[in-house]
């Protein structure tokens, strides 16, 4: 055993014109919840506790995209998913479609504990929340004001917006239409409108060397009521088994294709890989065009990540001592 590890992510695909002030926010923010996760691993809490405990924290600040401050579809609401795994008997619940659960991430939880089932949605979903007494609250809750200037930018430019906390200074004065409006929110080169928002997940190994992973994302802004990411679909956006915990976030479409988080683990298995060969194979190998990070730990409390955007927004700690939060390469 090598002792616990965890990592945290609030996303991948970072302007990288993102001001300053608003990277040392999320330096913050990854930090404080770093933080909570490697005070609950010292009071020896199973790593699927942790996992629950850190995704909450992340869900309740609107930095992020996931529970308040998450994405709006076209119609201006929040519909979010989440998805938790526990490792040790590959036990995993999943959510979408919630537009009232404070804490999308504690109701996959509750689906995997309390449920015979591995995945509710929207209606169904949000009754089983009524049914399980969890906390609720309007939609309007999760709506920033932020938010709602980036889908009429989203609108205007006829596109699903990529990075939501992108200044907006300026770009609504574009005189020139919605062509110029998309090309002032390029990323990489290319229109915002082939990626994906941040997601917030963390990825935990306890010094019992149980492995968990937990994902949670409002979506797309400007998506398509009804609109199913990466993020809740076990193998896609979240995995975890005896070898790993990973959690992905980025262009959902892709990571779907890629099966990403579940082919980690089956490189580990099938090619003997180890955990940072694994991750690094997965990013290069099975992503196509797409564009997409990861979180991962593995059973011998190591930890990784590896993304092919700008940057994706981390942090990661083990129990020897290291503990790293970044944003760029």
């Amino acid at each position: 055993m090598g002792g616990w590890a965890i990592a945290v992510h609030g996303g991948a695909g970072v302007d990288p014109n993102l001001p300053p002030q608003r990277q040392e926010e999320a330096k913050q923010l990854l930090t404080r919840c770093l933080n909570l996760g490697i005070s609950a691993l010292r009071s020896s809490l199973p790593a699927i506790d942790v996992v629950e405990l850190v995704v909450r924290e992340l869900e309740s600040d609107p930095l992020f995209n996931s529970g308040r401050g998450s994405a709006l579809t076209e119609n201006g609401t929040v519909e979010m998913e989440a998805s938790i795994m526990d490792g040790t008997k590959r036990r995993c619940g999943a959510v979408s479609g919630l537009t009232t659960v404070k804490n999308p991430i504690s109701l996959a939880r509750l689906v995997m504990d309390k449920s015979p089932h591995s995945y509710m949605a929207f209606a169904g979903a949000e009754e089983f929340a009524r049914l399980q007494g969890v906390a609720l609250v309007d939609n309007q809750y999760f709506i920033t004001e932020e938010n709602v200037g980036m889908l009429k930018l989203a609108k205007e430019a006829n596109s699903i917006l990529f990075d939501y906390r992108i200044p907006t200074v300026g770009l609504e004065t574009c005189s020139a239409g919605a062509a110029s409006v998309e090309a002032a929110l390029q990323m990489n080169g290319l229109p915002i409108s082939v990626y994906a928002p941040e997601t917030v997940g963390c990825v935990v190994v306890d010094g019992e060397g149980r492995c968990a992973a937990g994902t949670s994302t409002g979506g797309l802004m400007n998506k398509m009521s009804g609109r199913i990411g990466d993020s809740p679909l076990i193998g896609a956006g979240t995995y975890a088994g005896e070898l790993c915990g990973v959690s992905c976030t980025g262009e959902g479409e892709a990571i779907i294709r890629g099966t990403l988080a579940r082919d980690v683990a089956a490189v580990m298995e099938y090619k003997g890989l180890g955990l940072q060969e694994a991750v690094d194979f997965v990013i290069k190998e099975r992503l196509d065009e797409g564009m997409a990070g990861m979180i991962a730990v593995s059973r011998n409390g190591e930890v990784a990540y590896g993304f092919n955007t700008t940057g994706m927004f981390r942090g990661c700690a083990t129990e020897d001592g290291f503990m790293e939060v970044g944003i760029w390469e």
